[in-house]
């Protein structure tokens, strides 16, 4: 009997053990502006946070670069790229990490303005997908949803009427799997005529890429429930949910 109970409780103990070092779906985001400072970001790491609370990942936020290290980064599932802008935002060892991350099979996330950085930098322009290069003044769209099947899109309308900065792109990678277009003929500004990509995601050197354009006002963030549904989605594969 008395071996029975110290079996059990070994058992017990290993049990406990692996679930006090299982690893947290735990996420970093980076909003770090050298350029133009989105106002809608702040907003955003409210709204990210309660995902957070509801999806049950913890949610970290940053704008310091030199937390992009080897150690650090090994307690995050997905890095969430939260409107940066600039050239100059990490030193060779901190992108090495970054490469690291992603070849160990880390998650990424890019909200709208995670293409206007880091242009020098090829390897962040083939993980994010493209460059943005110029938008027109703010204004109604409609949006095409291209794949029902993802987690970002599958509730989603086929078309949607939505306002937002709308990016033109440049060096758009041919792996990428759009997800979502945003119909030229709906508003003016556009020059990337029948395809042009809103939103997109895409198996890369090990990891999981996401990005969509939206997400430059603060309303995206604050009351739109149709991008806030296609942004948790995001994060979603980005953690390795299906």
């Amino acid at each position: 009997m008395k071996k029975k109970i110290i079996g059990a409780l070994t058992a017990l103990a290993v049990v406990l053990s692996f679930a006090a070092t299982k690893p947290k779906n735990k996420v970093l985001i980076f909003s770090l502006t050298k350029g133009y400072h989105h106002a809608s970001i702040a907003d955003g790491i409210t709204a990210i946070k309660q995902i957070g609370e509801r999806e049950a990942f913890e949610v970290d936020t940053t704008t310091n670069p030199a937390l992009f290290t080897d150690a650090n980064l090994k307690q995050y599932k997905a890095l969430i790229f939260l409107s940066p802008t600039g050239n100059d935002l990490f030193n060779a060892d901190q992108q090495q990490a970054f490469v690291n991350f992603i070849h160990k099979g880390g998650g990424f996330v890019g909200i709208h303005a995670a293409t206007d950085c880091l242009y020098t930098w090829p390897w962040y322009g083939q993980l994010v997908g493209a460059y943005f290069v110029k938008h027109p003044k703010i204004q109604q769209a409609q949006l095409q949803i291209v794949d029902h099947k993802h987690l970002s899109t599958k509730t989603l309308p086929d078309t949607w009427l939505h306002t937002d900065e709308w990016y033109n792109f440049k060096d758009v990678s041919s792996k990428l799997h759009v997800l979502i277009k945003v119909d030229e003929k709906s508003y003016e500004g556009g020059t990337m005529g029948e395809e042009h990509p809103i939103a997109w995601y895409q198996q890369f050197e090990g990891g999981r890429a996401f990005y969509t354009e939206l997400g430059h006002t603060a309303e995206d963030f604050k009351t739109d429930t149709l991008f806030l549904t296609h942004l948790t989605g995001g994060i979603k594969y980005a953690l390795g949910q299906k």
